[in-house]
């Protein structure tokens, strides 16, 4: 797979770049800003831009902006975003456009090469991967509705839904079989009252439920 990079970072750069060349990534391009980063995912039509949420010139919301420039005119390129604090309405504001191909994590987590890396693959892939620290920041702003339906593993099972793991993660995540994940998935389609429809659909619809999208 081919990845452009945007990072004004020089030392965070060059590792991101390690870390996806070690996983087997072609970086086409690395850069500093948005209007470079649009001006490359042009260029180079890569799978997947990794992509920091401040840049310059003005350091506020540079990357989140491009980012929403690549969705619309180039869909088949993921995105995701790279953020040194918590900035939660960048992830729903994202999601509210397009629920797949769409990544938020916190810069820490490039230090942990092989989970980073894992992200970065789900994303390209059309999948999702948020944060632990942005899911349960919206899972404690939580206050009423549907949600408080769920039971405590069932709340567990939909943060790890929404951070973007699969049956099979979730079930080594909380050390459960995955026969017990499927049934806690249904019980939470079921209390969302999420209509019958395929299971990758029903899927997406209990993550924006979780993040206060739909």
């Amino acid at each position: 797979m081919r990845a452009v990079i945007a990072e004004d970072s020089v030392l965070l750069r060059i590792g991101v770049v390690k870390v996806l060349e070690m996983a087997g990534f072609e970086v086409a391009a690395q850069v500093e800003d948005g209007e470079a980063l649009l001006a490359a995912v042009a260029e180079h039509r890569p799978d997947i831009a990794v992509v920091d949420v401040r840049m310059p010139p003005d350091f506020t919301d540079e990357g989140v902006r491009a980012a929403t420039v690549i969705r619309r005119r180039w869909p088949d390129t993921a995105v995701l975003l790279l953020s040194q604090y918590v900035e939660e309405r960048y992830a729903t504001d994202l999601l509210a456009a397009n629920t797949s191909k769409i990544g938020y994590l916190l810069k820490q987590r490039v230090a942990d090469v092989e989970e980073f890396a894992d992200s970065v693959r789900r994303v390209a892939a059309g999948g999702t991967a948020l944060d632990p620290q942005v899911v349960s920041q919206l899972l404690l702003r939580r206050h009423s509705g549907p949600l408080d339906r769920l039971t405590r593993r069932e709340h567990e099972v939909l943060e790890l839904m929404a951070s973007g793991r699969s049956n099979a993660g979730i079930a080594a995540g909380l050390v459960i079989s995955d026969s017990a994940v499927a049934k806690h998935i249904n019980n939470i389609f079921a209390k969302l009252d999420l209509p019958k429809a395929d299971a990758d659909h029903r899927r997406v619809l209990a993550v924006l439920r979780f993040l206060d999208v739909v």
